[in-house]
């Protein structure tokens, strides 16, 4: 009989325990079991008896602990109080089940985990009504069943609403079913292909073209508590700084620098808020990176003063490819260091992009990020503190990369076949830690179009090169919704779409539901109409307008969000999948794209050419942004959505900490009134206000402020506990405003919206208001120390 193509590691023939784990000795090779924590098991199998640990990914090792095993006739138990894995020894599988004995997920009895040649896959037995969701960067539907992904990291210009790979590649994903649910990290950089039941109903898999099979499996009681787990193993974001979260304008390209101080000019006369102008390949000398186009940028330290004293922030492009041209100091210095990819005969890798004929770093090297780092100082040194990462997937002209060019991977030697997914991911990681040394404690901001699991710890991620139409519009939200879920917090799209020209009502749209997105940015290509909140009208100013300032107004929260994000791995934008992951309207196409900007802000997704949409209000009760009327959750209702009109909700019993209305230029501008907008309802929340200097590292040695913000609806009492830490927070007055809630004898009525009406064809006359409330308004000086607010 001849040998079967599919080969596995055989039949069990012994084990032995060690620190962390259980070692299975087999007849074709080994099978390892590691804790890391009573809810995550790395399991590792080898058929050459080597397992290949080396991981940019991960950074906790195991800890240590007493192992429990039990071994019978049939199995090897590995247990912990909350996790049991369970290792049948006639074939060897592996099945992880709740303490009780529930199978929460298991080998395909029949495959388990097999080798065709060097490719490596684990086929999973597909569980009755089993959804997946996650792999970050993914197009389709939030509900991954019945559908197969790879993960390589792709430059996609204009892709299309089904395409695949994209640019980052996350291989992380979420398990549900029969009320249990599980994740599963796949921790292999070669080549990868997740297939959830797609052209089968036997099993899901998740393979690689090459490398060890070892993936890392996380129990838990709900999705966030999965994601928790998965962040802690590759690690959170650290605080950004506060200017990145404010609304940052692009263009491919502002030039020359005459039109960027137009630019900026032009916000501030329309009293438009504005932090960010992005200054995009042109201008570079001949798109060379650590450049300036001696032309159209001849006084670039000239241009930074306008634009500080404009109160803008500058963030620079920075593309890979370096120029192969002698006195081109960034060439000439690496081929001094030899920091560049080379082929396997020590000839350096050259291939086509922007500049010409380039080489590329090898940021998997020491020495290159040092390289990288010292030519970052040209920008640092004129006081810029934002960077852009972009064709980093790598992108050249042909798209064809070679498989053969070899990376260093700190020593542990490596081709493109398992380099190219973490190229973006080490080049975010390069800028990262190289700006962040150079910026004598400022933080960097730092964006990146390719990315790898753990790329959250270095940059925040933006979906590529989109296009303007509504599918892509709805589309962008379900990606960052994705990337949510696979633990990227900081995470955005084109507003507007880069790829083609929106029509006013969809600019609109679009202006309005970023605003509400982890990062807010609007950008267009070249050869294009132009883009900015202006461009399209009056009405269309006034609606951008309006949005961007409800986002300045939020900012507290928002801001908030992200030190929640750093602390827990909890994303800003979150999928209604983290809270209602078993309930299937959730994953029904009519509200896929819904989420919760936060714990307490339902944001409804609907596209520019709609004036009514059908909306799916999660258990609760939610409350209009617009006029205060409360709607009944747990059913779904149509609601108007007039271009001016996005529909968004307020949980009931929730506390948004907001700015007042009058936000100033950028978040940077002062503002010492803290509104606390409570609206009414019968279940108890608490949020907890976090406060630094939004500019440094500070907040890491305890100079923060944490609050924690209590509306207990049974007492009719809002609380503000004492201020945590050392950072004295700008606030001097407080202001309770009350929707919904009875009337109050110390309070004042006041008339109340977020939003200034719609100048139409009248405007003295004929506005087009976009709704108001009667709230109430209790005034108070701002105190550090425990406060409480009657509210009957």
């Amino acid at each position: 009989m001849k040998n079967p193509v599919s080969k596995t590691i055989g039949k069990f023939s012994g084990y032995e325990k060690n620190d962390s784990g259980v070692l299975i000795s087999a007849s074709e090779g080994l099978l390892r079991v590691i804790l890391y924590s009573d809810s995550i098991v790395k399991i590792s199998l080898s058929r050459d008896g080597e397992f290949d640990d080396f991981s940019y990914a991960v950074c906790q090792t195991p800890p240590g602990v007493n192992i429990e095993t039990k071994e019978d006739n049939d199995t090897i138990r590995v247990t912990t109080p909350k996790l049991r894995v369970t290792v049948t020894k006639d074939p060897i599988r592996i099945s992880f089940e709740t303490p009780g004995g529930d199978v929460i997920n298991e080998d395909e009895r029949g495959l388990g985990t097999a080798w065709i040649g060097e490719q490596v896959t684990t086929y999973k037995k597909l569980q009755e009504g089993e959804r997946f969701i996650g792999l970050g960067e993914k197009t389709g539907s939030l509900d991954r069943r019945g559908h197969h992904y790879q993960n390589w990291t792709t430059d996609a210009y204009g892709y299309h609403g089904g395409q695949d790979p994209l640019y980052c590649s996350t291989p992380f994903y979420i398990g549900i079913h029969h009320k249990l649910m599980y994740g599963i990290y796949f921790d292999n950089s070669y080549k990868s292909f997740f297939n959830f039941g797609a052209s089968n109903n036997r099993f899901s898999s998740f393979s690689a073209d090459s490398g060890t099979m070892s993936y890392y499996f996380f129990g838990g009681q709900s999705v966030s508590e999965i994601v928790g787990h998965y962040t802690w193993l590759t690690g959170r974001m650290e605080m950004p700084p506060l200017w990145s979260l404010g609304y940052q304008q692009c263009r491919y390209s502002y030039y020359p620098d005459k039109e960027v101080k137009t630019l900026a000019r032009t916000f501030r006369e329309k009293d438009i808020p504005a932090d960010v102008i992005v200054l995009d390949i042109h201008y570079m000398d001949k798109y060379k990176i650590f450049t300036w186009d001696p032309k159209n940028f001849s006084d670039p330290k000239g241009l930074l003063k306008f634009l500080s004293d404009e109160g803008f922030k500058i963030v620079v492009m920075c593309d890979p490819g370096i120029r192969i041209e002698a006195g081109y100091p960034a060439y000439d210095d690496g081929v001094k260091k030899d920091v560049f990819l080379k082929y396997p005969d020590g000839e350096y890798y050259s291939g086509q992009v922007w500049p010409g004929w380039c080489h590329f770093p090898d940021f998997t090297k020491e020495e290159t990020r040092a390289w990288w780092k010292s030519h970052l100082k040209s920008y640092t040194d004129l006081g810029i503190e934002g960077f852009w990462n972009d064709m980093n997937e790598i992108a050249t002209w042909g798209h064809g990369l070679p498989e053969n060019i070899e990376f260093d991977f700190d020593g542990n030697k490596a081709t493109t076949r398992k380099g190219r997914n973490q190229f973006g991911f080490q080049m975010a990681r390069s800028t990262y830690e190289g700006t962040k040394s150079l910026m004598n404690g400022r933080r960097p901001f730092n964006l990146t179009r390719s990315g790898f699991s753990g790329v959250q710890r270095y940059a925040a991620v933006w979906t590529g090169d989109n296009v303007s139409y509504d599918e892509h519009m709805l589309l962008g939200v379900r990606l960052v919704n994705s990337f949510g879920l696979t633990g990227v917090a900081f995470a955005g799209y084109d507003a507007g779409g880069f790829v083609g020209e929106a029509n006013p009502r969809l600019f609109a749209r679009w202006m309005s539901i970023a605003a509400l997105s982890p990062f807010f940015r609007g950008h267009t290509m070249i050869n294009s109409r132009d883009a900015e909140p202006w461009s399209f009208g009056e009405e269309v100013e006034q609606i951008s307008r309006n949005f961007i300032r409800l986002r300045y107004q939020l900012m507290p929260y928002i801001y908030s969000l992200f030190h929640e994000a750093v602390a827990t791995g909890m994303p800003v934008q979150r999928s209604l999948a983290l809270a209602h992951p078993f309930d299937e309207r959730v994953y029904d196409h009519h509200f896929h794209n819904q989420y919760l900007f936060g714990p307490n802000i339902l944001v409804c997704p609907a596209e520019s050419t709609r004036d009514v949409v059908k909306v799916f209000f999660p258990p609760g009760e939610w409350y209009s942004i617009y006029n205060g009327k409360k709607y009944y959750g747990d059913q779904e209702v149509f609601i108007e959505c007039p271009i001016h009109r996005l529909p968004v909700f307020v949980k009931s019993g929730s506390v948004l900490p907001m700015k007042d209305k009058q936000v100033g230029r950028n978040v940077a501008d002062a503002n010492d009134t803290l509104v606390l907008h409570v609206y009414r309802g019968a279940t108890p929340s608490e949020f907890n206000l976090y406060s630094d200097d939004g500019e440094t590292f500070r907040y890491q040695q305890g100079e923060s402020s944490i609050r924690k913000i209590i509306f207990d609806p049974a007492k009719s009492q809002l609380t503000l506990t004492r201020s945590e830490g050392n950072y004295k927070s700008p606030w001097k007055t407080i202001v309770v405003t009350l929707h919904g809630f009875d009337l109050l004898s110390n309070s004042a009525l006041k008339e109340f919206s977020y939003f200034t009406p719609i100048e139409k064809y009248d405007p003295i006359n004929d506005p087009e208001w976009m709704g108001s409330e009667t709230v109430q308004m209790i005034t108070l000086p701002y105190t550090d120390e425990q406060l409480e607010v009657r509210l009957s």
